[in-house]
């Protein structure tokens, strides 16, 4: 799911909304205005297993995130 996290611009509160569409108003949902930014985070997931790298040392055959193994 599309969810994003965004900062109003006018109260400086951190809020999530889900995104489905690039042309969807999204405004702050603490104070209801549109001086709104996107933020970047990190980004998390689940694989079939329920691993997840987001929050890894690295893969299950080498301590660090750089060996060639690690994709």
């Amino acid at each position: 799911m599309p969810i994003y996290e965004f900062q109003c611009l006018a109260c400086g509160k951190e809020f999530e909304a889900l995104v489905l569409n690039a042309n969807d108003h999204i405004v702050c949902t603490f104070c209801d205005s549109p001086q709104i930014k996107k933020l970047i985070s990190v980004a998390s997931f689940k694989t079939g297993s329920g691993n997840s790298m987001a929050n890894s040392s690295g893969c299950a055959t080498c301590k660090g995130k750089t060996c060639s193994t690690c994709t």
